[in-house]
């Protein structure tokens, strides 16, 4: 079986006029990236980035690097949800580092992870953001293919996570779990075999009347957590019952925010 070694770069900068362009770009299979739009309301940039091949297997390394310069504004998502399959052997691993410079934004909101049955995956996440600089960025993953019947069975799941304000580290995170203790622990939590997670990081925005109307989105089909970091950002936890929940609560959670961070206001379509 033919494995991957990917990669992806992205440097968005700012034109005299105020809009952003990507002004350099490359890519190699199996990541590719659709044709730009921008968002005039909101004056964002939106960049698909998808995979043509059927998912992530044993042995595909992906290398991913995005750059926002000041003035810009940048909104990387993804159309469909990204599978890990299942792995005889060996495992898969990403790599990616987003840098936004002083007076500029980058929103990555990418769809689900979706980890078969007995695969391997790890995903590092390195985030640099210069003083005066703001993002949003969102990772979230299912607890399997849901529709077959398939929860809590991947071998093993790392997601690693260091961010960093104006050089100074303000978060460090790795979750590791297989997918049978993760089950255990959400039944604890009272999720069930459809349950949804996002780990959402906010960086710029002040404290505002927003931060009440996000705790405020906690129910019983969804668990809300907010907390404070240092350097004026944001953590913010989700356990949905189900896709549809999540994909709801971040739309709202999108739109209380954009009236703090407006370039959340870019309508998240799928071209």
């Amino acid at each position: 079986m033919a494995e991957f070694s990917g990669h992806l770069a992205l440097r968005a900068a700012a034109r005299p006029d105020g809009r952003t362009v990507l002004a350099a770009q490359a890519f190699r299979a199996p990541f590719h990236i659709g044709k730009p739009y921008w968002d005039q309301d909101t004056r964002t940039l939106l960049v698909q980035v998808v995979n043509p091949t059927a998912g992530i297997l044993a042995g595909d390394r992906l290398e991913s690097e995005i750059a926002v310069e000041a003035g810009a504004a940048l909104f990387v998502t993804t159309p469909s949800a990204s599978r890990v399959f299942r792995m005889r052997a060996g495992e898969a691993a990403s790599r990616q580092h987003f840098a936004v410079a002083a007076g500029a934004w980058l929103e990555v909101l990418p769809e689900p992870l979706v980890p078969h049955g007995g695969s391997r995956f790890r995903q590092v996440t390195t985030i640099d953001v210069a003083a005066g600089g703001s993002l949003f960025f969102v990772d979230q993953f299912q607890a399997g293919r849901i529709g077959h019947g398939e929860s809590w069975a991947w071998e093993r799941l790392q997601l690693e996570l260091t961010v960093r304000c104006a050089g100074a580290l303000v978060l460090r995170e790795r979750f590791d779990h297989g997918g049978a203790e993760l089950r255990d622990l959400a039944a604890l939590g009272g999720s069930g075999p459809q349950a949804c997670f996002a780990n959402a990081i906010l960086l710029g925005p002040a404290a505002g009347p927003w931060t009440a109307e996000i705790s405020a989105l906690h129910s019983a089909d969804v668990q809300v957590g907010l907390s404070a970091l240092r350097a004026g950002g944001w953590s913010l936890k989700l356990v949905a019952r189900d896709s549809i929940t999540l994909r709801e609560t971040l739309r709202r959670v999108r739109a209380i925010v954009s009236a703090a961070a407006p370039h959340l206001a870019c309508d998240a379509r799928k071209l």
